[in-house]
């Protein structure tokens, strides 16, 4: 087996490429997803300036996914000394991103479908079997739904070592 040794730079590119790629399959925005894995790497605090270059995207682009960024509490300002321009980092602890973007997606998506599947389920007109058929699925919904937002708020609340090793656990029976 031939192992290709990269540089530094081009690792760092490659990783930032594939990360933006796979965003998309998530339903994260390419960009946004390009310029955090391009303030992961970054060993210090990054310009809009900086991230434009490195990224070869517009000023508008980096403001708009720089404040999506900071929105969903995974990316901040930082202060440099003797500097008028705003500098931002990304956090570098994995498993608070993780637990961070769990939340946000909990509260973006989990959520708002729980409260839409209630509203269905207790507010549909009384009668036939149609109606308690439709009740049925919008309660089954729910309960799936409900189960997995359980999950994710424990996976929240968790640290590192309880999440990993119950996942293990379940994925061995």
């Amino acid at each position: 087996m031939y192992i290709c040794i990269m540089k530094l730079e081009d690792a760092k590119i490659k990783y930032i490429q594939t990360w933006g790629s796979l965003a998309t399959s998530w339903g994260i925005n390419k960009t946004m997803a390009q310029v955090h894995a391009l303030l992961l790497v970054s060993t210090t605090p990054m310009s809009a300036d900086d991230i434009m270059e490195a990224l070869k995207i517009s000023r508008g682009n980096v403001n708009m996914n720089v404040r999506a960024l900071i929105d969903w509490g995974i990316v901040r300002k930082e202060f440099v000394a003797g500097e008028r321009k705003e500098f931002f980092v990304a956090d570098k602890d994995i498993w608070e991103l993780f637990k961070q973007v769990t939340k946000e997606r909990k509260k973006r998506e989990i959520e708002p479908v729980l409260k839409i599947l209630d509203e269905l389920e207790n507010n549909v007109e009384d009668g036939g079997e149609e109606v308690i058929a439709f009740k049925k699925l919008m309660g089954d919904l729910t309960s799936v739904t409900s189960t997995v937002n359980g999950i994710l708020e424990k996976a929240i609340k968790a640290d590192e070592h309880w999440l990993l090793s119950n996942f293990t656990r379940m994925i061995k029976k």
